[in-house]
This record gives structure tokens, C-alpha cells and sequence, in this order.
């Protein structure tokens, strides 16, 4: 997949994400992310981009005539040139994984803390990466977590300024 869309003009230092939508079957989508570029390949799947240093939240889910076989989310840093990452299903070359969260109620915390910081008035592709992984560790052993604040976004705005 990679080789035949550098072909086609996508950048190389891009991180491309394949999704797929087939109703009631499988649906991975984009929660979040600037998404800088996009390829239709047919009537169920795309490939999209994302710049170096962005973060994103991929959503995955799959179900089958019993229920979901499978719920995830992941919130990913893309990765530059030289940088090390760590790969990811459908993820090209992969990333920084910040959070990574399986099983339906799990997920749907962390979709309902997306939607907290959004209703801030926040990105959440510019929230501090120290609060994806804190949501990661928290989420995942069912403990609470600290809710994102417009105090500790400021903070993590001045901070990223001063930061090399």
C-alpha cells in the first residue's frame, strides 16, 4: 500500500491511514486529526495522511451477525524521518502510540473524554500528549481520570513553545 501511493504523489514523510466503512460490519474511522490529503481506492476504503508531529484518533470496530467482535481506539503521534515508532494495524509506517484502549466500554470513556475536551472548545489533536497517556493508564485499569482542563491546555501550549 505505501510504495504504490508514494507513486502517486503522496509525500514520504506522511503517516497513511486505510480506513473501512461497511455497514453493521467493520468501520474504521478518523475521531480526530487534520487530515492532509486523501485517495478514495473504492465505494469502502480510503487511504488519508496525516503531516509529521500530528496527532489523530483512530477508531476500530467490527461486528458480525452476534455482536462486536472486536472495539478499539488508538491516539497516535505521527513520526518524522528517523524518528523511532511503533506500528499499528492499517497504519503506515505507524506512530507514537499515546493511548490504546480495547473493549467497548473502555473505548466509550475515552470517546466521551474526546467530546469533554472538544466541548472546551479544545482540538483535541493539540492536547497535551501527557493527557493521552494518562487517559491510557487510568482507562485501562478502570480507574478515573483527571478530565482535561483549559488551565492545563494553556500550560501545555506555553510549554510547547519553549520546548525544542
Amino acid at each position: 500500500m505505501t510504495a504504490e501511493l508514494r507513486a502517486t504523489g503522496q509525500p514520504g514523510d506522511h503517516t497513511l491511514v486505510e480506513l473501512t466503512w461497511r455497514e453493521k460490519r467493520i468501520e474504521h474511522r478518523i475521531r480526530f486529526g487534520r487530515i492532509v490529503d486523501e485517495q478514495r481506492l473504492d465505494r469502502y476504503r480510503r487511504i488519508v495522511s496525516f503531516a509529521p508531529g500530528s496527532v489523530f484518533a483512530f477508531v476500530r470496530w467490527a461486528g458480525n451477525e452476534y455482536g462486536t467482535i472486536i472495539s478499539r481506539i488508538d491516539v497516535v503521534r505521527t513520526v518524522g524521518a528517523g524518528e523511532p515508532y511503533q506500528t499499528l494495524p492499517f497504519v503506515r509506517p505507524g506512530g507514537d502510540i499515546l493511548l490504546r484502549i480495547v473493549g467497548w466500554p473502555k473505548v466509550e470513556r475515552v470517546l466521551a473524554a474526546i467530546d469533554a475536551i472538544e466541548a472546551l472548545g479544545i482540538d483535541p489533536a493539540e492536547a497535551a500528549p501527557e493527557h493521552w497517556r494518562h487517559l491510557n493508564h487510568r482507562i485501562s485499569v478502570n480507574e478515573p481520570f483527571r478530565v482535561y482542563s483549559t488551565d492545563q491546555h494553556r500550560a501545555w501550549l506555553r510549554r510547547r513553545e519553549v520546548s525544542p
